[in-house]
């Protein structure tokens, strides 16, 4: 009797397991959708734009010149843009692999597995929500501001404070108000809302050079050069911490990729309109606070209220309106791009069976998953109602930077993981198949193909060690190997700073295993060969920049709060119960699904049929009966047909 407790166990723990791992499969036409593919590369840019710049440019600007960095603010900028540009290239490569809705929840499934696709997907939800309230409470404040504070003397008058420490100061309903008409303006459709989401965007970019333009005009080069310690009155330490700040103002480029599944041409709209807007961004903030630091000293800066104030600061009152309404454009934009993110990734969860099925529902109409967009609104709107968001925004960072480096991960695993055929062929008479084998024979690139994954022949020495692995597995193990250090670096560097700067013996000999470790890693992933596959666009000397996206990611991480991370082990607590009460039990994705087919590229997807055909599914199936022996097989098999 302990013996068959035993075998069940186990049998149960190896199922489990299986089903934690398994793959994600794309349909045989991975460009069929029932969204509504009607975006070009102008919308998605403005789209990422709009994402991008909106309450940061206005509030945080003037904090971090303030606290932080002083005048450096522009070299924090220029350091957060790039440090987020090698994910966001990351994001562009898979955006042209998998045009799916759904983001890093997609790339993650289809590389890694499912368990840690549904870790990022759940995360990626509170990302959005909390996102998006926190543009909302913003937008409220803003407009209070203008009114002298009525809004919120009349609110605290009626309903009084709040006095718990998670939930804000008041009620905010005006932030409650435009949750919910913002999501029901998305839903007029995918066209319409970024039509109306450019407009905004542009209007946002045009106030923004005025502020340029005048203020450098208005400028003074003393501000940089002789008041209170030059242009890097904080040192380089407040240069490196401003960037860490400023790297939240980038959050949103994920919008793009989100977008992809209702691009007309994802595999070149996508990775164009990442760098585009990254590029436009990234040089509209600098420029910013090139012009805010120039205008008046950075001791100076109102942070509540930097751009006006400044304005003000040389007789320009007039800017103080115009910069108003740049503001309540950019912080409507920002509230957009998540409102349009979040159903999107609901649904694409839901679509897979991890998440409850209503929710994969798409209405015929308007081609929108309306249902998501309703939940959506209403959930951001409580949050924005309820609670004190400056304290829930370094929350969301956790899931936005574990994402981020997973994907980095991910795009370094499908680079050197060999491109098979996929077990579904199109049904096909023996001609064909001789023909096609022939064909297989003659390419010029399958050759190159069968060599992915494995050794290059000048590190033929590194054969005893890894010859005999199976191509692709090395490279996936060295990925976590490199990870793991890369967090054990910069837990290092955080917990024992001091020690580091005073020499003491046993940090330093630590950081430098730490970083042969990571750096052997490194040389192991390119002694194999690459996928040379063709892309419409690849991240460039992989795997040095995703890499190096990793650590950045991480370093970033380990600089937030303790309790951030208690809030971010309960929110998990309750995905897992989410995942393996319902999601794993109801996934699409059967225990006979292999992966194979997701390693081709987009351009190879179109000339072959992925996944099965409803005759292959049948005769699958029953292949999958007649051949199975034990009772191991029979159990799966009963489990396959209940699901």
């Amino acid at each position: 009797m302990p013996g068959s407790r035993k075998m069940i166990l186990k049998h149960v723990m190896s199922g489990i397991c299986s089903k934690m791992n398994r793959t994600k499969q794309l349909p045989s036409d991975i460009m069929e959708t029932p969204l509504n593919r009607c975006l070009n590369t102008f919308d998605i840019t403005l789209l990422g734009v709009g994402h991008m710049v909106g309450a940061g440019i206005y509030v945080l600007t003037g904090t971090v010149a303030k606290d932080l960095a002083g005048p450096g603010i522009i070299l924090s900028f220029l350091l957060a843009g790039l440090a987020c540009l090698l994910s966001a290239l990351c994001y562009a490569e898979f955006g042209t692999r998998v045009p799916k809705a759904g983001s890093a929840y997609v790339y993650t499934y289809i590389s890694i597995g499912e368990f840690w696709a549904f870790v990022i997907g759940w995360n990626i939800l509170l990302e959005h929500m909390i996102g998006a309230a926190s543009v909302a409470r913003a937008w409220s404040g803003y407009v209070d501001s203008l009114f002298g504070g009525v809004i919120s003397n009349t609110t605290i008058s009626l309903t009084g404070e709040l006095h718990e420490q998670l939930l804000g100061r008041y009620p905010d309903f005006l932030a409650f108000t435009v949750c919910i008409v913002y999501a029901l303006l998305l839903g007029i459709g995918v066209k319409g809302s970024t039509m109306v989401n450019s407009l905004l965007t542009i209007i946002n970019l045009g106030v923004m050079g005025l502020v340029v333009t005048v203020g450098l005009y208005y400028a003074d080069e003393q501000n940089w050069t002789s008041l209170k310690g030059g242009f890097l009155p904080y040192g380089v330490g407040g240069v490196i911490a401003g960037a860490a700040t400023c790297f939240y103002a980038f959050v949103g480029f994920d919008s793009i990729a989100t977008s992809g599944e209702e691009a007309k041409n994802p595999s070149f709209s996508i990775p164009m309109a990442t760098v585009l807007s990254m590029g436009i961004v990234t040089l509209g903030y600098i420029l910013v606070s090139a012009a805010l630091t120039l205008l008046v000293p950075y001791y100076d800066i109102n942070p509540n209220a930097a751009l006006p104030e400044a304005f003000s600061h040389v007789g320009m009152h007039w800017v103080k309106y115009v910069v108003s309404l740049g503001a309540i454009c950019g912080m409507t934009t920002t509230l957009f791009g998540s409102l349009f993110s979040l159903p999107r990734c609901m649904y694409a969860m839901a679509v897979d069976g991890l998440l409850f099925s209503f929710l994969g529902n798409i209405n015929t109409k308007t081609q929108l998953p309306l249902t998501n967009l309703v939940i959506s609104g209403l959930c951001s709107a409580v949050i924005a109602l309820l609670f004190d968001l400056e304290k829930l925004v370094e929350f969301m960072s956790i899931g936005t930077l574990l994402a981020y480096t997973i994907v980095s991960a991910c795009v370094i695993i499908l680079r050197y993981r060999p491109t098979f055929e996929p077990i579904a062929k199109p049904a096909s008479t023996p001609a064909s198949e001789v023909s096609a084998s022939t064909s297989e024979l003659t390419t010029p690139g399958s050759e190159i193909v069968c060599l992915v994954g494995t050794l290059r022949v000048q590190y033929s020495w590194l054969g005893p060690i890894f010859g005999n692995c199976e191509p692709g597995s090395v490279v996936t193990v060295c990925v976590f190997v490199f990870t793991t250090f890369s967090a054990a670096l910069c837990i290092l560097f955080q917990v024992s700073s001091n020690d580091l700067e005073n020499g003491i013996w046993w940090t330093i000999i630590l950081a430098i295993f730490f970083i042969f470790i990571m750096i052997s890693a490194l040389v192991v992933i390119v002694a194999h060969h690459q996928n040379s596959a063709g892309l419409r666009f690849k991240v460039p000397m992989v795997p040095f920049i995703p890499a190096l996206s990793i650590l950045c990611n991480i370093e970033f991480m380990v600089h937030l709060n303790i309790l951030t991370w208690l809030r971010f082990f309960v929110w998990m607590i309750l995905g897992m119960l989410v995942y393996f009460l319902y999601g794993i039990h109801h996934s699409k994705e059967g225990e006979g699904n292999s992966s194979y087919s997701i390693l081709m590229t987009s351009s190879e997807a179109v000339k072959e049929k992925w996944g099965s055909t409803t005759k292959t599914m049948f005769k699958g199936a029953f292949t999958r009966r007649k051949s199975s022996n034990g009772d191991r097989s029979a159990i799966i098999d009963e489990e396959e047909s209940t699901e």
